[in-house]
């Protein structure tokens, strides 16, 4: 059973949970290509078996989220599970749809942004977390990331809220983006809500939640349908064959001769069994990851 399932998480569970539970559900080796807050919710793609051999392919892709943003409240994980370091009261017009529009647009693009103090984010070996629980000051790397889309969703008066949808790079955080955007409309905010909508090509629509794998485990069709196979995940990448004689020498590690220019493609043999992954580098083919 080799390939990646995509989990909805819910937030009674950590990354981990899912990754303990599908490994004990399945019984097979299973990795993750990226964590999700406890608190958040959505797509979390969860590699199985050989699956875990491809997770570097699969670790910069570009994400959409829907969040909820709270204003007027200030937390210290910039999120709901933090403590109530100051509150504001709301001027009506910070919550017009066209001023709301207005700064969400002015974040579209590149830019840096300074991770949350609450986050696994490690500086000097020690993840920013354990220095913010203990009260030490540190500096913060800045990051680069991009905001490619910043939609409004839903404005709600009565609770001070916002829902917006987000198209972002790898690397960006919702908690801190929704921090600057309440800054930006003149008051301060939290991250109340978020929702992973989408990782690269896999969404939502794809996933199951984890009572559903479980209700599952033993039937065959269900989980056929639903593990997306590696030669899938990968079809993307450019298909190279090649005969006997050189399969035997590449299986070894052998470089072999290209005239394919520079980059990684998926391997098949004569008899068009997908083989592995291989890179081509000054036309010299080598293995990368073998299946």
């Amino acid at each position: 059973m080799d390939g990646i399932i995509i989990i909805n998480k819910e937030k009674e569970y950590t990354s981990n949970d899912v990754v303990q539970i599908v490994k004990h559900t399945l019984n097979e080796k299973v990795g993750h290509t990226g964590t999700l807050d406890p608190n958040a919710t959505g797509v979390l793609p969860i590699l199985i078996g050989k699956g875990t051999k491809i997770s570097k392919y699969l670790v910069n892709h570009d994400k959409i989220y829907e969040a909820t943003l709270q204003l007027g409240i200030k937390t210290d994980t910039a999120d709901g599970e933090g403590k109530v370091l100051e509150t504001s009261k709301i001027n009506k017009n910070i919550l017009l749809e066209e001023n709301i529009n207005k700064t969400l647009k002015s974040f579209k693009g590149k830019q840096t942004q300074i991770p949350p103090m609450y986050s696994a984010i490690k500086v000097n070996g020690k993840k920013l977390y354990d220095y913010a629980r203990k009260g030490e000051k540190i500096e913060v790397p800045v990051r680069n990331i991009e905001i490619y889309n910043l939609e409004l969703n839903k404005i709600d008066i009565q609770n001070n809220q916002i829902e917006i949808r987000i198209e972002c790079s790898k690397g960006t955080y919702i908690r801190t983006l929704c921090e600057d955007i309440a800054k930006k409309l003149g008051t301060i905010g939290y991250m109340k809500e978020l929702n992973r909508i989408q990782v690269g090509e896999f969404n939502i629509n794809e996933s199951i939640k984890i009572q559903e794998l479980k209700n599952n485990k033993n039937d065959v069709k269900f989980l056929k349908e639903k593990i997306i196979s590696i030669e899938k995940v990968l079809e993307k990448k450019e298909k190279i064959s090649i005969n006997k004689k050189q399969l035997d020498v590449f299986l070894n590690g052998v470089k072999i001769n290209s005239n394919h220019k520079d980059g990684t493609y998926r391997i098949y043999d004569e008899k068009e069994k997908f083989i592995g992954i291989g890179i081509i580098q000054n036309n010299k083919l080598k293995r990368d990851v073998i299946l």
